[in-house]
């Protein structure tokens, strides 16, 4: 009984990006069950499959690849894109993955230039986010929109993507869509 309520105070705590590991954890416990998920928890938590989408690099020269998008984003009449994240991220992983839905890559596509940052722990790279204002990365992934000029346009909301891989889909294609660059509001 004290695991369960532990567990059910952490998920409380963590919020839904925690209930497959918590979930298992009770799972794992004897004679204790897993609390059951509502419907839109399992149809989020399901829709996000990172597989083996791993597009962090940690050899990549990240300010070259910054700077090489942004002339692209200047001729190209759109918004560089830069996700920090890490491969061990299954946020970052799952954010990633999203990118290649049809819908969404599509919106990737003709709205930005996107450009992964390996952040490794927080601990790499950190120049980037510093390059546009953003001091410290409170975890991972850390998205940054920028404009072909190096205006940073999403300030306000860079944090919010650490549970990235339980946001409904159609909450992030609408963010994405928003931002776009190449005047398609």
């Amino acid at each position: 009984m004290v695991l369960k309520l532990l567990v059910v105070f952490g998920l409380a705590l963590c919020g839904s990006a925690c209930v497959k590991d918590a979930t298992a954890l009770l799972a794992a416990a004897p004679n204790v069950s897993a609390p059951a998920l509502g419907k839109d928890a399992q149809e989020d938590h399901g829709a996000h499959h990172d597989g083996d989408v791993r597009p962090f690099n940690e050899s990549r020269d990240a300010m070259a690849d910054v700077d090489a998008a942004l002339e692209r984003a200047r001729h190209g009449g759109r918004n560089a894109l830069l996700i920090l994240g890490g491969n061990w991220c299954h946020d970052s992983r799952g954010l990633a993955a999203d990118f290649e839905r049809p819908e969404l890559s599509e919106v990737i596509a003709a709205g930005y230039e996107l450009v992964f940052v390996d952040v490794g722990y927080r601990d790499r790279n950190l120049d980037v986010a510093a390059r546009f204002g953003v001091m410290e990365l409170y975890g991972t992934p850390t998205v940054l929109i920028v404009s072909p000029a190096g205006a940073l346009l999403n300030r306000e909301s860079v944090h919010d993507w650490r549970t990235a891989a339980s946001k409904p889909y159609a909450d992030t294609l609408d963010y994405f869509r928003r931002y776009r660059g190449g005047g398609q509001g």
